[in-house]
């Protein structure tokens, strides 16, 4: 890695950005230990996207574990207040098995907990789209819903027992796995053609919706309301070009239930956003409340190459430390080449570093190299 990407990698720059971001809508800053009880993560293992936990004994004999995840930390330290929301967000170090060892990442992400209103997901929504807007302007952000998924299974007929397994396949987009379930259920065929055609609503919103709507002609049902609603609301903002309604979205249905989705931003082949409604997670922890956020994976960002630099600095200033010394003068010869870029001053050039322009300072001004 370069001098200049450890000073300004996409990570860091991110994490300034989204800061901003979030402090603006009204969100506080949650900090946390790096321990937590490693029955925690034990208890909702299935909620982890890393299965892989460091732990450790401490003094008092208790098993812990470095935190492989945020939002369980904020549910268990949290308190349920009636009435109230709990708005914070978080920048992290996480620690996760890659399968080629475990690795400390940085992950940034908001919780949304408490009595929360249709407004309160509509802001989500907002901030998840606008957090991948200020990583890159060639983003998309995939929104589906579980609720609306399963009134389509409940609709086909489709045992409840098998849900687990239609989900995972819609998730998979496996047409084939997914037929065989419904011939397996003794569903018709007309049933089997709806259950199979989630894997294809895809696309803009005002191109599915019109689809799901003939879906749901006969009988719109509560859930598709809300997610009706939702998009309209959205209709109206400035991210509506950059969502699109995606069904094969699929989180765990033992955790969430609603609105879920994932980001997804040009130049890295999976998501590097994921969230969504996540009430039974809240609910199995024992609190009364509901909840949704999202997480963003800042370690992804290093495979951006649409930022790839040429250079690393712009100019190069040189100056002799012997013959000339006045360090008012290199100051303002640096004042006035960074109005162009940037610039990095030295006596010497530097080894592996590439600039645009090297100038040096003498007693007569700056001059080309």
């Amino acid at each position: 890695m370069t001098f200049s990407e450890v000073l300004f990698n996409n990570s860091e720059k991110a994490i300034f950005a989204l800061r901003g971001l979030y402090d603006s809508y009204g969100y506080s800053q949650y900090k946390m230990s790096k321990f937590e009880e490693y029955d925690l993560y034990v208890k909702n293992k299935d909620f982890l996207i890393s299965d892989g936990v460091i732990t450790f004994t401490d003094r008092g004999g208790k098993l812990m574990a470095l935190k492989p995840d945020v939002t369980l930390s904020i549910l268990k330290n949290g308190k349920d207040k009636d009435g109230q929301v709990q708005k914070v967000y978080y920048n992290e170090n996480v620690y996760r098995d890659f399968g080629d060892g475990f690795k400390e990442i940085m992950q940034v992400g908001l919780e949304c907990i408490g009595a929360i209103g249709y407004y309160d997901i509509y802001e989500t929504l907002i901030l998840a789209a606008k957090s991948l807007s200020l990583i890159s302007e060639n983003y998309v952000l995939d929104i589906s819903s579980l609720a609306v998924v399963e009134d389509i299974l409940v609709m086909a007929k489709l045992p409840k027992e098998r849900y687990s397994l239609a989900f995972k396949y819609i998730s998979e987009k496996n047409v084939h796995e997914l037929k065989a379930l419904c011939r397996e259920a003794n569903l018709r065929e007309s049933d089997t053609d709806l259950i199979c055609s989630l894997i294809s609503l895809y696309g803009k919103p005002d191109d599915v919706m019109p689809k799901l709507e003939k879906i749901f002609k006969d009988e719109e049902t509560h859930e598709f309301c809300e997610f009706k609603m939702m998009i309209n609301a959205l209709r109206e903002s400035e991210v509506y070009g950059n969502l699109r309604i995606d069904f094969s979205v699929v989180h765990d249905i033992n955790y969430y239930h609603g609105i879920v989705f994932k980001g997804f931003i040009e130049g890295i082949p999976s998501s590097v956003l994921s969230g969504g409604q996540y009430n039974l997670l809240v609910h199995k922890m024992g609190r009364n409340a509901w909840a949704i956020g999202f997480a963003i994976y800042l370690d992804k960002l290093e495979r951006l190459n649409n930022e790839e630099k040429v250079y690393d600095f712009d100019t190069l200033l040189l100056y002799d430390d012997k013959d000339f010394a006045n360090i008012t003068e290199i100051a303002k010869a640096y004042a006035l080449l960074s109005r162009n870029g940037s610039v990095m001053v030295r006596t010497n050039i530097p080894d592996k570093l590439k600039f645009k322009s090297i100038k040096k300072l003498t007693e007569n001004g700056v001059i080309d190299v």
